[in-house]
């Protein structure tokens, strides 16, 4: 029984290791697209994708961006895996939400 339990919390910290670098990895490939189309200006702030991403080859994920005082949450789908495949497409699928910020 303890070693299955070891087994599993062995498994846990692996799952656990590849969900952090999957954002962060997401993270890394919008920007560089972003600066490939001349907007470097345009900083990410937050990515969220499902528990299950990181283990398909295909996801559906939310990103917040921002430029100056302007913050959107954009859906994109990403085909491919950015952790164990060189070949990663990521693309625009909608607006979800637009906040502009006006300063005095």
């Amino acid at each position: 029984m303890g070693k299955l339990f070891s087994l599993i919390v062995l498994v846990a910290i692996g799952y656990a290791g590849i969900y952090f670098y999957y954002g962060v990895a997401i993270k890394q490939e919008v920007e560089q697209q972003l600066d490939d189309r001349g907007l470097s200006d345009v900083s990410v702030d937050n990515v969220d994708y499902g528990l299950m991403a990181p283990i398909n080859t295909s996801a559906n994920i939310a990103i917040t961006l921002t430029y100056r005082g302007a913050q959107a949450t954009v859906d994109m789908s990403v085909q491919g895996h950015p952790v164990f495949s060189d070949e990663v497409s990521v693309q625009f699928d909608g607006l979800q939400a637009l906040r502009l910020g006006i300063g005095f």
